[in-house]
């Protein structure tokens, strides 16, 4: 049906030539018609494109049709296209937001340019994946910041951590920000949490290369008696991490059999969203690498 419109657009706007016409004429024809439907399918796009930008929440293949105006055949190529180009993105429902250009774009303000809303759809797939509580973190005056969160589907472990900043050396995105120098220790003694609260130095020291060498943290009991939590670094554009990922839920959950395929998952969606961002990996194991199997000991 496109097709024939096309058509039908280009018969109306193409001059005719009479057949006594040289062939330079024919050719200049062959060019006017070109131009107007180039140009044409460029302005339609970019309508459809302004509408995904202007949209706060992402917007479904529906409502595009509605807002634009144009036929859903239309609609549906302009923005497979525009995917493809990485000017739009489809969340796990299928609905359209701006793409990773636009988020490269914007990233390079900083860290504190938007990262909630880029890394909210990885937040997303990890929570749903897990059904654990998921959580974003960075540092913050030598403690590490909840930025953002996803609950969990189970009535134990729902803490809201938005907003809390808890000890770097105890809590797994903390752990993985000191490992990759996105955070320093602040000075002094390392606090007490819990029986299993890692309080030496050099006994932290140790457990940070083991964060390096993993690809993630695990931290077991040692902020919360009971709460186990895996995290994995978030790359910028740079080798550089800005924040850290994680997934974590009580010890009844989070069992020697399950933590593996948890971090894994964890892993994944860090790296995806690092992409994202910017990152590509130099293949030297910083990121993108499958964790190594440990023990939730």
């Amino acid at each position: 049906m496109e097709l024939r419109e096309n058509t039908a657009e280009q018969s109306r706007e193409a001059p005719r030539s009479s057949p006594g016409k040289h062939r330079g004429a024919v050719q200049g024809n062959e060019a006017a018609v070109t131009s107007p439907t180039g140009t044409q399918a460029v302005d339609r796009a970019a309508q459809l494109l302004r509408e995904v930008v202007r949209c706060g929440d992402p917007v479904t293949f529906t409502e595009l049709t509605a807002a634009t105006g144009l036929a859903k055949s239309t609609t549906s190529r302009l923005l497979m296209a525009l995917e493809r180009g990485g000017l739009v993105r489809r969340d796990s429902r299928g609905r359209f937001r701006p793409g990773e250009m636009f988020v490269r774009y914007a990233w390079r303000g900083g860290p504190e340019a938007g990262l909630v809303g880029i890394a909210r759809p990885f937040l997303d797939r990890l929570g749903a994946a897990t059904g654990e509580t998921v959580n974003l973190g960075v540092a913050s005056n030598g403690m590490v910041e909840q930025i953002a969160q996803v609950d969990s589907t189970y009535l134990i472990g729902g803490t809201n951590w938005v907003g809390l900043s808890v000890p770097l050396h105890c809590a797994a995105l903390g752990k993985v920000l000191l490992a990759y120098g996105a955070a320093q220790l602040p000075p002094g003694r390392l606090g007490h949490r819990t029986a299993r609260t890692i309080t030496s130095r050099a006994a932290l020291q140790a457990s940070l290369a083991e964060v390096r060498r993993h690809g993630y943290a695990l931290t077991d009991q040692e902020l919360e008696p009971g709460l186990i939590a895996v995290a994995a670094p978030v790359y910028s554009g740079g080798s550089a991490v800005v924040a850290a990922l994680s997934v974590s839920g009580p010890a009844s959950r989070l069992t020697r059999t399950r933590i593996h395929d948890v971090a894994a998952m964890c892993v994944t969606q860090a790296t995806a969203l690092s992409a994202v961002l910017g990152h590509q990996p130099a293949g030297n194991g910083q990121s993108g690498h499958q964790p190594q199997r440990e023990g939730a000991a």
